[in-house]
């Protein structure tokens, strides 16, 4: 059992490649199965939790490799978008959800394997559940965009709004704002370890 959340780990790594192959491909055969792989990859995100809290499974590795896989689906998903209107969705703005992410989770990382107890808050919540939200639904319009339904025309339409971009620079501020607050909230980390760091030359 203490394995289990490392392979849930691993696999939502696989996942999330898979997942980018398929949804770049024209065919929407493949970009719809990409979406039912995303899903089943962030299914795995919940389980490997449950578990290694529930089931004392937690590891040195698991502690490295669950943020990672975290950051990899949330990557794939955002890197999908200027593919879609690079327009509505420019890479500056990916950029800064990427570099903003590997930041914190660095912090996370670092902290965690120091056994530093770092604060959390409900707005980092807000942040995924926010970023989850409006990359399934963009994701979804991309599919949506390119099927026979009789909403198609109107999901193309909505792709290529600039409704989408602003809600696009919103998730952008939430992400941005989580994470000064993190580093805000968690100060006192930094100044610890600039201490210990000043003892360790005397």
């Amino acid at each position: 059992m203490k394995s289990v959340p490392n392979i849930l780990s691993s696999s939502r790594i696989i996942l999330a490649i898979i997942f980018v192959t398929l949804y770049l491909q024209n065919a929407i055969v493949w970009r719809s199965l990409s979406v039912a792989v995303f899903a089943v990859a962030v299914v795995t995100d919940f389980f490997d939790g449950y578990i290694a809290r529930n089931y004392e499974a937690q590891s040195n590795y698991g502690i490295f490799l669950d943020p990672l896989a975290d950051k990899v689906l949330t990557f794939s998903g955002f890197a999908c978008l200027p593919f879609l209107n690079p327009v509505q969705f420019p890479w500056l703005a990916i950029g800064i959800i990427y570099a903003r992410d590997i930041v914190i989770t660095g912090i996370r990382i670092w902290a965690e394997r120091k056994n530093i107890t770092i604060q959390t808050r409900y707005s980092a919540k807000l942040k995924t559940f926010t970023q989850m939200l409006f990359l399934y639904a963009v994701l979804l319009l991309g599919v949506f965009a390119q099927s026979d339904i009789a909403l198609a025309p109107f999901c193309a339409e909505l792709l290529q709004s600039s409704v989408m971009g602003w809600l696009l620079w919103i998730v952008v501020a939430i992400t941005v704002y989580t994470g000064l607050e993190y580093i805000y909230v968690n100060w006192d980390i930094f100044q610890k370890k600039r201490e210990w760091t000043n003892l360790k030359r005397y």
